[in-house]
């Protein structure tokens, strides 16, 4: 009698947004709409009414939206978001095959004006960010003039998380600033992990790392 093939159950995608990321025209949002349109269940985590500048209350909200969901997950982070989604690591657990992480912004140095100082992000609890190995296979996507994290921070921090480093070459923020809008790539690196998670031993815990 031949084995019995278990279905192969596609992840929730889980869309983890920057501060500031919360618009129609970013990539994010376009994605989420690309991946419902074909069949993918998407789920974006909503925008806090108040206290968005807490690190608290923002991995409370990416928990939140975690706990109801029933089949494995892949986080696809930006900017401010990859930060959340790192703290919530530290803290948390969940069926995460994997995480996509956008150009993450540097939140332990001084960033452009107009965004919120060290002493704020450090009272509101988002440094030190957490350097650990993330408990899950992570492609982090860099830019090469992000104006929120220099190559070789953002690179250190990739490192540190046993992210896969895939350079973006000169695309600003990844922010509609940035003219993304759109962002097709973001596709192909969500089949990269999909197929990475695929690959791994049946009940293996993924791990951070690539070749």
């Amino acid at each position: 009698m031949s084995a019995t093939v278990e279905p192969t159950v596609e992840p929730t995608v889980v869309i983890v947004p920057g501060l500031r990321d919360h618009v129609a025209d970013h990539w994010q949002t376009v994605l989420a709409g690309r991946l419902a349109e074909a069949g993918r269940v998407v789920r974006t985590v909503p925008p806090l009414a108040g206290r968005r500048i807490s690190l608290d209350a923002q991995v409370a909200n990416l928990a939140a939206t975690l706990a109801p969901l029933d089949r494995p997950v892949l986080l696809v982070a930006h900017s401010a978001g990859v930060i959340t989604t790192v703290h919530w690591a530290a803290r948390h657990r969940a069926d995460v095959r994997g995480a996509l992480l956008a150009t993450p912004a540097d939140l332990e140095t001084p960033l452009p004006d107009g965004h919120p100082t060290p002493a704020e992000l450090a009272e509101h609890g988002w440094t030190p960010v957490p350097r650990a190995r993330l408990p899950f296979a992570s492609i982090l996507a860099a830019s090469a003039d992000d104006p929120l994290g220099a190559p070789g921070r953002v690179a250190e921090l990739a490192r540190n998380w046993g992210s896969q480093l895939v350079q973006l070459g000169a695309v600003g923020h990844l922010n509609p600033a940035s003219g993304y809008g759109e962002w097709p790539r973001a596709e192909e690196l969500i089949r990269m992990l999909v197929s990475d998670s695929r690959s791994a031993p049946l009940g293996a815990t993924p791990t951070g790392g690539h070749p």
